[in-house]
């Protein structure tokens, strides 16, 4: 389930099938489980959409799914649906991270807006995510002066200043820069300069 899919937990049969039918009819692909319990066992890294929950079920609730989720590093977009609404659990549900909170019955087009939503909240995420090991992954094959010359350049320091800053030659500056930015696979001072400010943030390795 790579492609983004509505998952749907609710213990009610009738509710699944008429959200199943509703979600499939717009043109979105949907998975159903009875319960937390049973999406959890399965649930896959790779899985891609949104979660779309029932507030009060037997077993874990609504809210105690997302704190497992949570807990599990699982970063879906969760939207709560419910019969039993109130202002309290709505604002629970969101701080623990849904991305909206809807009372049944809730209208079709309001539905599917927040669900395409949520689907969009995922993507972006999946490709920050990805983009975020990318870049660690080509800063891992710098060497540690490579790393300071990224680092130093992101500062906006000229080559005779950094090789001040290093001792050593400018020549051997745009030696290590000429291989830092292959291994980054860089076209441009400002991807550098971008590199190098996320860098900044982590640890050598």
């Amino acid at each position: 389930m790579s492609a983004p899919t509505v998952f749907v937990v609710d213990d009610d049969a009738a509710v699944r099938d008429a959200l199943s039918l509703l979600i499939s009819l717009k043109g979105l692909r949907v998975s159903t489980f009875s319960c937390g319990e049973d999406f959890l066992a399965v649930y896959e890294p790779r899985w891609r959409g949104c979660l779309l929950t029932d507030l009060q079920m037997p077993g874990i609730s609504g809210l105690e799914l997302q704190r497992q989720l949570a807990e599990r590093g699982i970063t879906l977009p969760v939207i709560v649906l419910t019969a039993h609404g109130d202002v309290a659990t709505a604002r629970a549900a969101l701080k623990s991270g849904a991305v909206d909170f809807l009372e049944k019955p809730v209208d079709d087009d309001v539905l599917i807006d927040v669900l395409e939503n949520a689907i969009r909240v995922d993507e972006e995420r999946y490709r920050a995510q990805a983009l975020e090991l990318h870049v660690s992954q080509r800063l891992e094959r710098l060497t540690a002066r490579e790393r300071d010359v990224l680092l130093l350049l992101s500062e906006g320091l000229q080559h005779r200043e950094i090789a001040a800053r290093l001792a050593i030659s400018p020549r051997t500056v745009e030696v290590y820069k000429a291989r830092m930015m292959e291994k980054l696979q860089c076209r441009t001072l400002a991807e550098v300069v971008r590199i190098g400010a996320e860098a900044r943030l982590r640890p050598a390795q």
